[in-house]
């Protein structure tokens, strides 16, 4: 959870604190001693290049000669440097369209068909500008990614990203569909009967594809009984707020039955972290996509090592890039064999749980104070079936943000029920505390213990009016994650001006950033939400010694808010607009409200009342010893 929901988070609870704390009973004074990048085409010569990290809308370049420091590079007796010209395979299917090149047998472009950039959303999908708008996430500049690293037997670090493999195919460009399946092998010979070979095995209606690894005759080249299989340029940055794509940007493994997040989050920091045993699988990712390698057998990993590092893109904002690799065992045999997954897509937890493995996993709906265990299920197992629910009927997600909230609002209908219903009762028995006050005025103690017979004697639990909120909290909280990272909201647009419900609906820009907060461009649904905030606590509040609580707390939240995803800001303000039409329903139907005494007073007592006696017990104490 990024810095700026922390703190939201921990405002909000201060505030709720304070609310509780008000609408308890006055603690009395205590007497004075007590106080204590892309290609076209196989043979293009002109290419066209992806943003980089940079989020700016790329032009047309004409590529220069590629600069690489393997020159430099002495692998030995076993293996020469790539020297041989780059053949590339194109490969489609239903949801994506790759490059794989033969130096380094590697993917170096990935393009999902289903997501475009942040600057062309709005363009049609069209075949002849396909490259141009299309999510790419291989960065191309640097190579492929996925790639063998081992020390040959003569002392050399060697890494496949700098060898020619072989491939033996008919054509250049292959599409296939639906349950079909295409295998492509790279071969690297590096003696007769010695050779890797990186087989692929690509599917139509997947993301995903299957890598086996064969080793063969490489018993007296590898050394250290072990090789990385490595993913070393993590992916590309893709969405316009490249800071707000850098909080949620980390690599992470899952390891001894849990996943453990790896994230430089400081500007210059380097994170690096071992792993040794058995490993589900290692991926990176940024906000919406990730790439992820796990093996198939997970007994023949030892172990895995992530390394990251975020720094300033100038003019641009930050970005994070992690590199992740598995540590696989290599018993010098002749012939070895290793298989994994690979994918490369979306994070989304309906195709991820398909997978198995855990991968579902690196969907994070958010955590606040280690109740990770039990947000987690509310937003898999209730918001999330619910919202994709909704979206079969609704094609617009902001209906179906309106419509969630609405649902929302009545499951909680009976908490919110019980504690407007309580604050009511709290504000008809504040002229009765009064009058305990005047008449006990010399005697602090006495004022307490005679409140708390009057709440037992109406049934009135002081903290009636917050607890209901306290119970709602798991559900906000899995609210607030699912609705910040659903990639379903990407790029859909509400009505009006709020073309993106991922992104904050920004209808004013400041001259200047607001200290503390560094908000410079005002959010039209944040305000939204901050008005009807206002609005809901000025029905509620009528203590005038809360009045300042009224106008403080919207403006934290508005504030606050700015910044957030115009779907979250939307759900949030038609919560409140659904909270202030129950609230009067409410308050109006309760108007003839009267105290009457309960039949049979609870016997046992209640929390606050409890908490007086301590402290009335504490403060007898301190007076016997301070008289001794």
């Amino acid at each position: 959870m990024d810095k700026q929901t922390v703190f939201a988070f921990i405002l909000i609870g201060a505030l709720l604190i304070l609310w509780m704390y008000l609408n308890a009973p006055e603690p009395q004074k205590q007497l004075p001693q007590n106080r204590a990048d892309s290609t076209l085409t196989a043979d293009t010569v002109v290419k066209k290049q992806q943003p980089t990290e940079e989020p700016q809308k790329p032009k047309e370049i004409t590529k220069k000669e590629e600069n690489t420091s393997t020159d430099s590079l002495n692998y030995g007796k076993f293996f020469t440097l790539r020297s041989k010209p780059e053949k590339i395979i194109t490969l489609e299917n239903d949801l994506v369209k790759m490059e794989f090149s033969s130096h380094g047998g590697n993917i170096i472009k990935y393009y999902l068909k289903k997501f475009h950039n942040w600057y062309s959303a709005d363009v049609e999908d069209d075949s002849s500008n396909f490259y141009e708008t299309h999510v790419q996430l291989i960065k191309a500049s640097r190579g492929g990614s996925y790639d063998l690293s081992f020390v040959s037997s003569d002392g050399k670090a060697v890494n496949t990203k700098n060898l020619d493999f072989d491939i033996k195919l008919s054509k250049q460009e292959y599409k296939i569909t639906g349950n079909d399946s295409l295998v492509i092998t790279f071969t690297l010979n590096v003696e007769e009967n010695k050779y890797i070979k990186k087989i692929f095995v690509f599917y139509g209606d997947k993301y995903s594809l299957t890598s086996e690894i064969e080793l063969k005759g490489m018993n007296n080249i590898i050394s250290n009984n072990a090789y990385d299989l490595v993913w070393d340029n993590g992916i590309r940055f893709v969405e316009y707020n490249s800071v707000d794509e850098a909080t949620y940007s980390d690599a992470s493994v899952y390891y001894g039955d849990e996943q453990v997040v790896v994230d430089a989050s400081k500007v210059g920091e380097k994170k690096e972290e071992s792993f040794n045993g058995r490993i589900d699988w290692v991926g990176v990712r940024n906000k919406y996509f990730a790439a992820i390698i796990a093996p198939q057998n997970t007994s023949k990993v030892d172990g895995a090592y992530i390394e990251g590092n975020r720094k300033d893109i100038k003019n641009h904002g930050v970005v994070e890039n992690y590199s992740a690799q598995l540590i696989i065992p290599f018993n010098s045999t002749d012939s070895e064999k290793n298989t994994f997954t690979l994918y490369i897509g979306p994070v989304d937890y309906n195709i991820l749980k398909n997978y198995g493995n855990n991968l579902a996993s690196i969907v994070d709906f958010g955590s606040f104070f280690g109740l990770k265990f039990l947000i987690r299920p509310i937003a898999i197992y209730i918001l999330l079936p619910l919202f994709n629910f909704l979206h079969l009927f609704i094609p617009n997600y902001g209906i179906v943000i309106i419509v969630f909230s609405l649902i929302i609002k009545f499951v909680l209908y009976p908490l919110t029920k019980t504690s407007y219903q309580s604050m009511k009762k709290m504000q008809l028995l504040q002229p009765k505390i009064a009058e305990l006050k005047e008449k006990y005025k010399d005697d602090p103690q006495r004022v307490n213990k005679e409140t708390m017979k009057m709440y037992s004697t109406y049934g009135v639990n002081p903290a009636g009016g917050c607890l209901p909120l306290v119970l709602q909290m798991p559900i906000f909280i899995a609210l607030w994650g699912l609705l910040k990272i659903a990639i379903d909201l990407r790029q859909q647009p509400f009505f009006w001006w709020i073309k993106d419900l991922s992104q904050p609906d920004i209808i004013y820009s400041l001259p200047f950033k607001l200290p503390i907060f560094g908000i410079d461009q005002i959010s039209g649904l944040a305000v939204l939400m901050g008005v009807t905030t206002f609005f809901q606590q000025k029905m509620s509040v009528k203590d005038p010694k809360q009045q300042a609580l009224v106008y403080v707390m919207p403006i934290f939240l508005t504030i606050m808010f700015m910044s957030f995803p115009s779907g979250l800001n939307l759900y949030y303000f038609m919560f409140n607009v659904f909270s202030i039409a129950q609230q009067y329903y409410i308050n109006h139907k309760h108007d003839g409200m009267v105290l009457q005494p309960v039949k049979n007073p609870k016997k046992s007592k209640g929390f606050m009342q409890k908490l007086m006696e301590t402290a009335e017990q504490n403060a007898k104490v301190q007076q016997q010893r301070k008289r001794r």
